[in-house]
């Protein structure tokens, strides 16, 4: 699983102001040898799970920062044909985000974020990131501070996952728990309120820092067109700060205004599908414009589990909650298609939930 040291999707970064427009330039459509080529990838034969690598982009470089290890294997993850969620004539990939060395989605933000911290200088040598979290961001603000020399505080809803925790102390993360009624609200909240305490923090907030969606601008929509070939044609993903959809939808549209977009989220207030937030009736992120989706997809926690369930048992492919919910949803998206690409993320892997009693066939 090597990678080209060139291809860094999380690199580009200015100073705070110049996140706030898009790049006019940053990336060259695919020519018709290099199209062409991808597309021979695509139809190739192989198994229910065939995995697509882009060979590099031209992206700019990256800040000498962040060109370590582990930061320097952050992006650039496969895609991974699913058939067991395909139709007759579509067919049905996912972002396998669990090959980032955080093990999620979420490196990717948290490593655009802390660049462009460093680069306007509100994050200075020594100092602590305070950010609120459900556990992925956190996970990777963690790894990412270990690695670079900062401290790490997080608020994160007292219910996440045993495994979650573990992971972020193994780090060296300082955990500030809040009240697991609250949600990812409630960490929102304490976060805040810390922050007017000591404004000396820096305070990403990955609801609300523009950063979050340019990680998977720059990143996460190049890769996908580049690795179908061009040929996707809708999109699913979850919202948790939104940053994913935000950025890789506004990116793949412009490489085809005709994609169609699916929003997912949770289909109640009460859910646990972790990571991902029921928009309506939760602090919305800041960042988050619900005219980018053509479609909202509501997923019961019950179809999650399920079908989290089914991609481990049936398919070998062992994903994390949020990753069954998006399956779920690109299903039924397929099964309303007579022709097309389906495109899903799956934000993580399911080794942080195994303690989750659902995998038992419990609620």
């Amino acid at each position: 699983m090597t990678r080209d040291p060139r291809y860094h999707p999380q690199a580009h970064f200015e100073p705070l102001a110049s996140e706030l427009e898009p790049p006019a330039s940053d990336f060259a459509p695919l020519n018709s040898t290099q199209l062409s080529a991808a597309s021979s990838q695509l139809s190739a034969p192989g198994t229910a799970h065939s995995a697509l690598r882009p060979a590099h982009s031209a992206l700019p470089t990256a800040h000498s920062a962040l060109r370590t290890p582990p930061l320097d294997l952050v992006g650039n993850t496969p895609l991974i044909r699913v058939s067991a969620l395909e139709a007759p004539g579509v067919e049905v990939y996912a972002k396998a985000e669990w090959q980032n060395p955080g093990g999620s989605v979420k490196d990717r933000a948290a490593a655009r974020m802390i660049a462009v911290g460093i680069a306007s200088g509100a994050l200075r040598p020594g100092g602590t990131i305070l950010d609120a979290t459900s556990g992925n961001t956190g996970i990777a603000y963690a790894m990412i501070g270990a690695s670079l020399g900062y401290r790490v505080r997080l608020c994160v809803p007292a219910n996440v996952t045993k495994e979650r925790v573990r992971m972020l102390r193994a780090y060296g993360a300082e955990l500030v728990m809040t009240d697991p009624m609250d949600g990812s609200d409630g960490a929102i909240r304490e976060a805040r309120r810390l922050h007017a305490l000591d404004p000396d923090l820096f305070y990403p907030d990955q609801y609300n820092n523009e950063a979050n969606w340019r990680a998977h601008y720059d990143g996460t929509g190049v890769e996908i067109w580049e690795q179908s070939g061009g040929r996707v044609t809708h999109l699913v993903a979850g919202l948790g700060t939104s940053g994913t959809l935000m950025g890789t939808g506004r990116r793949l549209r412009e490489l085809n205004p005709r994609l169609h977009v699916t929003s997912v989220q949770p289909d109640s207030p009460l859910h646990g599908i972790e990571g991902l937030k029921h928009m309506s009736s939760a602090i919305v992120p800041g960042i988050y414009d619900p005219s980018l989706a053509d479609e909202e997809l509501m997923v019961s926690t019950e179809d999650a589990h399920e079908m989290t369930r089914r991609l481990a048992r049936d398919h070998g492919l062992l994903v994390g909650v949020s990753s069954g919910a998006a399956a779920a949803a690109a299903a039924r998206v397929a099964a309303q298609l007579t022709a097309g690409v389906v495109v899903t993320i799956f934000p993580d892997g399911g080794s942080r939930y195994l303690s989750e009693r659902f995998w038992d066939g419990e609620a």
